[in-house]
């Protein structure tokens, strides 16, 4: 998730292992939940993000307890992991109510219409998809993190890709993409600091040796996206100075607006907590709502005009429930809609039953077992390589958190790869590869659930398009195939080569 460098709170986590439980024990809840998934979504459709996807979660959690019960494992054993889990997650769901506040505050203000605005004027279809993974990948970076560039840059670029008549599913797959290649190779991501101190490394050469993976990927993706760029089919282009004279109609247009976003940045990349940059980036934007677009503000409300009592209504009401702005471009209106923290809660309620899910099974030991028994199918450095990454994708799918799916294999890997030789650069480049950037791959992992909501444009969307978090496994496992740049225990001192 990388919301910014924080605690790796995870880090010292027990894991709970049953040595009575069998692989097969520990994925009856996994074919259980896969199973009734599949035809939830199958009957429900897009829908089935909206409520009952949770209640699933629920039901395998509950088949997953039947087999704690089974194989005597206290019921107090299996809540105080489920507990564990949701009080991990504290931090994830705040964020999600701020980036709801702020989302709402930036409409009102004209920050995300400017951001259109001379986004429009500058981006074309053709270069738009490989812009935005080289502006997303330069924001997380800069930031270290992924769910803040979405909160910001994302949401923006999604706005111009649906002016420019692109599909929002390219759209959001190019900003994942590249929000992601900067989540992994920032030092102020958390999960990048995480990875080597689960293997044993070393944070910079950790970051250096996961060159060698993520700069080919980065650059394939790019290639793709400049293709797709030339290649797709746009209407978009001809309607743009139509949208920019509705948009000047509608808002005070100018760079002043800039500050509120640029602001928010600088504070993310001098380590303020996340949660107060986003608070201030909220407050910042509702203050220059009232300064820049006051007819906004009043028009949200009713009012005729603005006055104390209807600044305050129209500022709570962008914050807290959804708002929508009239302009005299119907296809303006649908974009520019907030849904403000009322429109996070479904994504809240997604996460909290994914955590339930993901804390009866660490409870009664599946999540162990099932690590173990990959572990065991590593008979060859590839193999090896290839249960790590089994191992991440398993965690990311049945504990639907990003960072147990680096600490579990983290530190059930690491004696493997050091009684084989290798270097542990090459473990936490691994949990990287396939544990960061593939949690946002599945619909109802935090990192999922969170840019689906954010960006407003489901996992299934935008999966095919998120190319660079598909490619990196992919690519992973050709190096270790090929056994290119595998670098040995006895080179570990060779980081600056």
């Amino acid at each position: 998730m990388a919301t910014s460098k924080k605690p790796n709170y995870r880090q010292d986590e027990h894991i709970e292992i049953n040595p009575t439980l069998s692989i097969w024990e520990a994925l009856i809840p996994v074919v259980a939940l896969i199973g009734m998934l599949a035809y939830n979504v199958y009957v429900f459709g897009d829908e089935a993000i909206g409520g009952s996807n949770q209640f699933i979660l629920l039901m395998g959690g509950a088949v997953a307890a039947v087999v704690g019960f089974y194989k005597k494992v206290p019921f107090k054993t299996m809540l105080a992991e489920v507990a564990e889990n949701i009080k991990s997650t504290t931090g994830a769901l705040l964020i999600l109510l701020m980036v709801g506040a702020l989302a709402g505050t930036w409409l009102i203000s004209g920050i995300i219409p400017a951001m259109i605005y001379y986004g429009l004027q500058i981006l074309s279809p053709t270069i738009f998809l490989a812009a935005c993974v080289i502006i997303s990948a330069i924001i997380s970076v800069a930031t270290g993190s992924s769910w803040t560039t979405a909160a910001t840059v994302g949401i923006a670029l999604i706005g111009i890709g649906d002016a420019l008549d692109i599909s929002l599913g390219m759209t959001a797959g190019a900003v994942l993409s590249g929000a992601y290649f900067g989540d992994k190779m920032s030092p102020l991501s958390d999960t990048t600091n995480l990875a080597p101190a689960m293997a044993g490394g070393e944070l910079f050469g950790h970051i250096r040796y996961m060159t060698y993976t993520t700069i080919p990927t980065i650059t394939i993706t790019l290639i793709v996206f400049i293709i797709l760029g030339f290649t797709i089919d746009t209407t978009g282009q001809a309607d743009t100075q139509g949208i920019m004279d509705s948009i000047e109609a509608t808002f005070a247009i100018n760079g002043w607006l800039f500050l509120v976003p640029l602001a928010v940045i600088l504070m993310i990349i001098k380590k303020t907590p996340p949660l107060v940059a986003l608070l201030v980036g909220t407050l910042l934007g509702a203050v220059f709502a009232l300064i820049f677009q006051p007819a906004v503000v009043a028009g949200i409300t009713g009012a005729a005009k603005l006055d104390f009592e209807s600044a305050y209504r129209g500022i709570l009401n962008a914050i807290t429930i959804n708002t929508t702005i009239e302009t005299d471009n119907a296809a303006l209106n649908e974009l520019f809609s907030a849904k403000g923290m009322e429109g996070m809660l479904g994504t809240i309620w997604l996460i909290v039953c994914a955590m339930v899910f993901g804390g009866v099974m660490d409870g009664i030991g599946a999540l162990a077992r099932i690590t173990s028994g990959l572990l065991s199918l590593a008979k060859s450095t590839f193999s090896l390589f290839a249960s790590t990454v089994g191992s991440c994708l398993a965690l990311n799918i049945t504990a639907s958190d990003q960072y147990l799916a680096i600490v579990v294999p983290g530190k059930m890997f690491a004696k493997a790869y050091e009684d084989r030789g290798l270097a542990p650069e090459n473990l936490s480049r691994t949990l990287e590869d396939s544990g960061t950037v593939t949690s946002v791959l599945i619909p109802w992992n935090t990192c999922g659930a969170y840019h689906s909501g954010v960006l407003g444009v489901s996992v299934a969307e935008y999966f095919f398009f998120a190319i660079f978090n598909w490619l990196s496994p992919i690519t992973t496992l050709v190096f270790a195939a090929f056994g290119i740049k595998i670098r040995q225990l006895s080179q570990k001192k060779a980081v600056a080569e």
